[in-house]
């Protein structure tokens, strides 16, 4: 009998081709794909070139950017340490960041599990960020605790969905506080190792700057024509922003996150994180909902976990299907690459395979072979 991995795997050139039609027809310059099931690498794949103005093919080990992706390690970090005992989800901030308690701020008083799921009324990023358009650089330890002390509250805590990489970067100040080491280190000892990923870290590496893609800006001005960009540090806002991967090890990663895998977390910690902290509403509208650390979406029957990304130049995601042990990474190198569209297309065509929505009769004799009917076609 073939199992579900057995049959994802069998779909698998159709997969590889949709995703090619896919890059070419939204003409995205590259993406890198990945999906895993039942503990297996069930896809890899890589499309397009790393570099509009080399003309580099993109590789599997390519290294991408993969921005808020970073808020997923950071909460595991936390949940790490209160399974250890060394940290409360309602510690208030202001307990392991004292400069933030020493100058009486109302930040100090908000809590760690207010800063991962949104709900602190932290500023997301201070009232000068330009460092997001590669024009300064990203703040250190001073200039993110100097954000959040200018900006103060933003909202009342618990008032509203309020996104923030401020908030973000604060928890990562209190991982190293807890730890006594640097956050990349915890990041290796708490994450990587573990999982044995090699290509990935916290926060760009200079030493490995000819293995990174190149971001690419939109179409400019309704031309053909797209800027490469470089990539830089995110200082503080590594615990936010400032991770590099690839699709293969970001698929591990969410492997790690599937119930009944206590590689990084028991299931208790799992199931806290993935329960829905927030309901982000647009006037009046639901538009999305956030656990602790996690983005959560549905597509289809499937309940799924993970986080997008959006550094410039590159629009990266991964989705997890806890219950289940789908995981899709898909991550783009252009600001308008639809990481997303593909990584949900990719989830509907898998449970397409798995779930025939129609008995398809066997062909006439004589017929000519399926293959004649298949392709990529273009109507008027």
């Amino acid at each position: 009998m073939t199992t579900p991995t057995q049959t994802i795997r069998a779909a698998g050139g159709y997969l590889r081709s949709w995703l090619d039609a896919q890059v070419a027809h939204r003409r995205v310059p590259g993406a890198q794909v990945a999906v895993r099931h039942g503990g297996e690498l069930v896809l890899s794949a890589a499309f397009g070139v790393a570099d509009v103005s080399t003309g580099a093919p993109l590789t599997l080990e390519h290294l991408f950017r993969v921005a808020s992706h970073s808020k997923t390690f950071t909460a595991t970090l936390v949940l790490q340490l209160v399974e250890a005992g060394r940290m409360r989800l309602d510690d208030p901030i202001g307990v392991h960041v004292p400069e933030l308690e020493a100058a009486g701020s109302p930040v100090a008083r908000v809590t760690v599990r207010e800063l991962l799921g949104h709900q602190a009324g932290v500023t997301r990023d201070g009232a000068d960020a330009d460092f997001w358009q590669l024009e300064q650089p990203f703040p250190d330890r001073a200039g993110v605790i100097a954000a959040a002390l200018r900006a103060g509250p933003v909202l009342r805590r618990n008032e509203h969905f309020k996104y923030s990489n401020t908030g973000y970067a604060l928890v990562g100040l209190a991982v190293e506080a807890v730890t006594g080491t640097s956050y990349a280190e915890a990041v290796r000892t708490g994450i990587l190792e573990p999982l044995g990923l090699t290509r990935t870290g916290a926060d760009h590496d200079p030493a490995r700057a000819g293995e990174y893609v190149s971001g690419h800006t939109g179409l400019l001005l309704g031309e053909d024509v797209r800027e490469p960009l470089g990539s830089v540090g995110t200082g503080a806002l590594a615990p936010a922003t400032g991770f590099f991967s690839t699709a293969e090890e970001l698929a591990v990663y969410g492997s790690a996150h599937v119930l009944g895998d206590d590689r990084l977390l028991g299931d208790d910690a799992k199931r806290l994180m993935q329960r829905v902290e927030s309901v982000v509403t647009a006037y009046g509208t639901e538009v999305g909902r956030y656990g602790v650390g996690l983005a959560l979406t549905t597509v289809g029957e499937r309940h799924l976990v993970g986080h997008s990304g959006g550094w410039p130049g590159q629009i990266t995601v991964t989705v997890v299907d806890p219950a289940d042990g789908l995981v899709v990474s898909v991550l783009t190198n252009a600001i308008d690459g639809p990481a997303e569209e593909l990584a949900t297309g990719l989830v509907k065509l898998v449970d397409v395979a798995l779930h025939p929505r129609t008995e398809v009769p066997a062909a006439p004799p004589g017929s000519p072979p399926p293959s004649a009917f298949t392709g990529r076609f273009a109507g008027l």
